[in-house]
């Protein structure tokens, strides 16, 4: 099963957004609104992506108050 170019486009607003690339972002999210995309879906995708992102991030702040804690 090979993904829908629509779908290509909402892994790459994620990867853009992980990988913080403003010019791949800015680049994709035109994309989207081309292919039809709402800025509700594109709001819903970005929500997800920084979700994603920032657990790590949340992972680290805990176990350095854990540490503090101890």
């Amino acid at each position: 099963m090979a993904l829908t170019d629509k779908e290509k486009e909402l892994v790459a607003i994620g990867a853009s957004i992980g990988g913080n690339c403003i010019p791949c972002l800015e680049w994709h999210f035109k994309r989207c609104v081309e292919l039809g995309f709402s800025k509700e879906d594109l709001r819903e995708a970005i929500g997800m992506a920084r979700r994603v992102k920032e657990a790590p991030n949340q992972s680290i702040y805990e176990k350095a108050d854990n540490l503090l804690a101890e």
